[in-house]
């Protein structure tokens, strides 16, 4: 018994020993525990010091909808979704026949104009050519029919100067018979009597005969004073050459305004004809496709979309956040299809305004139930270097940027401005 209880007091004392051991290693893992929490924290202060970071990012891209320009139906689908694709390949084709028919008429038509316009044009030379032989032969017939009017008037002279003649003679020659006629018939032979008798009727005959050719000649007068008229008329009428030219100029106006019109049509026609084979409007891989051979495409009716190589990060940050940031500053980019892999960046551009604020339905703040929350400002970020490249960056792709804003207090996010001249795009 004795030995018994003499090996138990060592192992008592043991016993008390071991708790204030445990004790001491607790406290100095607790300390250590501390300490670590310390630094992180500090660390952690001196990061969110120099930078910012948000959840709400993703890769965004160019997505570019290829759809129809005319309606028709399909007849041939030649890419495959998730194909690449150059710009300019030939991605469909539809059903040409009826666009082809429309193109025929609007050549027809195009010919009709143009033929239309040739008649128009000969027209003005041949008006030229009619007015200016018109009015030289209107002249010259004035000119004639004013030298026929003196002829004339010089008849009907003459024919008064014979008149005249006639009428002296026809005085004598009935004086002559009226002194025969008193004389004694005893004394004057009958022969002389008759004779006296007869040249007084032939004196009366060719009175009567002048007389009747100065009234001749007077027609003949008044008839050439008409055609001079007449002629004077045509030359009035021939000197509307001008008139006549410009009218028939206004016809070649119209006809070119027709042939334009025409030409138009054609173009239009040809271009439809153009859209029955639908082209990549870029370069890219196809996603969406949603067109077979058979179905029929309206205008703008959307057959697939292409997604361009060129990709940035789209980080909506809390305006809370964007206090230090400016353009120009780096940022490390974690991708979540990527662990452990880290891109580069720098912050392209900020936006002008909240992302509520351009919004389908914006929130109108003057109903009187305002809540205030912290609104998130769009920041484009762009990829540095060409090593994202040699990944699959796809739009919708979650990522966690973080950009170095620095410990600068002073700096802010460069103000709203309106450049001193506008840059016009050639």
């Amino acid at each position: 018994m004795s030995q018994t209880s003499e090996k138990s007091v060592p192992v008592e004392e043991e016993e008390e020993q071991k708790p204030a051991f445990r004790k001491t290693v607790g406290l100095a893992i607790l300390g250590i525990v501390v300490v670590a929490l310390l630094i992180g924290g500090a660390l952690y202060y001196l990061h969110a010091m120099k930078y910012e970071s948000t959840d709400d990012a993703a890769i965004e891209g160019n997505v570019v909808p290829v759809s129809a320009k005319v309606s028709g139906r399909v007849l041939e689908v030649l890419v495959d979704d998730n194909q690449e694709i150059a710009p300019g390949t030939v991605v469909a084709k539809l059903d040409a026949r009826d666009f082809e028919a429309r193109l025929e008429q609007a050549k027809a038509a195009h010919d009709v104009a143009l033929a239309k316009l040739e008649v128009a044009r000969t027209a003005v030379e041949l008006t030229r050519a009619n007015t200016d032989a018109q009015l030289s032969d209107a002249v010259a017939g004035v000119e004639a029919a004013k030298a026929t009017v003196q002829a004339r008037e010089s008849d009907l002279a003459a024919a008064r100067a014979d008149v005249s003649a006639a009428e002296a003679e026809n005085a004598r020659r009935q004086a002559d018979l009226k002194r025969y006629e008193q004389v004694d018939q005893r004394l004057v032979a009958q022969q002389q009597v008759d004779a006296a008798r007869s040249a007084a009727e032939t004196a009366r005959v060719m009175l009567n005969t002048v007389q009747k050719h100065v009234t001749a000649a007077e027609s003949a007068v008044s008839e050439a004073k008409a055609k001079v008229t007449q002629k004077e008329a045509t030359v009035a009428a021939a000197r509307t050459g001008p008139q006549q030219i410009a009218s028939a100029q206004s016809q070649v106006s119209s006809a070119q305004a027709a042939v334009a019109q025409a030409k138009a049509a054609l173009d239009a026609a040809q271009l439809d004809l153009s859209y029955t084979t639908i082209t990549a409007p870029c370069g890219g891989r196809v996603a969406r496709k949603s067109i077979q051979p058979g179905q029929y495409m309206q205008v703008g009716q959307a057959m697939m979309a292409v997604v361009q190589p060129d990709v940035w990060v789209a980080a909506n940050f809390k305006e809370t956040q964007i206090t230090r940031m400016r353009t120009g500053q780096e940022v490390d980019i974690s991708v979540d299809a990527y662990p452990g892999k880290e891109f580069r960046g720098k912050v392209a551009s900020i936006q002008a305004g909240t992302g509520a604020r351009f919004s389908l339905l914006p929130p109108e703040n003057a109903t009187g139930n305002y809540v205030k929350v912290v609104q998130r400002i769009p920041v484009r970020i762009e990829f540095d270097g060409d090593e994202h490249a040699q990944y699959l960056l796809a739009p919708g792709m979650s990522v966690e940027p973080h950009v170095h804003v620095g410990a600068d207090q002073d700096q802010r996010p460069a103000p709203i401005a309106i450049p001193a001249q506008a840059t016009i795009k050639p």
